[in-house]
């Protein structure tokens, strides 16, 4: 693992949002939703993710996730996904959504 300095880590923008619908994202090769999400003052943007054997859609409305909202935006299949939800991968390598203990702001930044 290669150190980074905190300048590095400043450049990274995780935040929290609160999902405001999500769907099956068709067509996808592994089971995947399309999320979006309530960044407060950063805006509303897509993500897909693979979370599927964990969260089924209607839990995941109104749940705060973490996510990189400043990365380029990037074609997820047949969606434009404009951040990255962040997780953790379970024993069997599914993913476990990093959230946040309490509710805070949408858009509040890791700090």
């Amino acid at each position: 693992m290669e150190p980074i300095t905190w300048n590095d880590f400043e450049k990274v923008h995780l935040c929290v949002g609160t999902v405001l619908t999500a769907a099956d994202l068709p067509n996808a090769r592994k089971p995947a939703y399309v999320l979006t999400i309530d960044f407060g003052l950063y805006g509303t943007k897509r993500s897909s993710a693979q979370i599927t054997k964990h969260y089924s859609k209607a839990e995941l409305i109104d749940k705060q996730v973490v996510a990189v909202i400043n990365f380029p935006e990037k074609q997820i299949g047949s969606i434009m996904s404009q951040c990255l939800v962040t997780g953790f991968a379970d024993a069997d390598g599914d993913i476990v959504l990093a959230a946040v203990e309490r509710p805070v702001p949408n858009g509040t930044r890791l700090i």
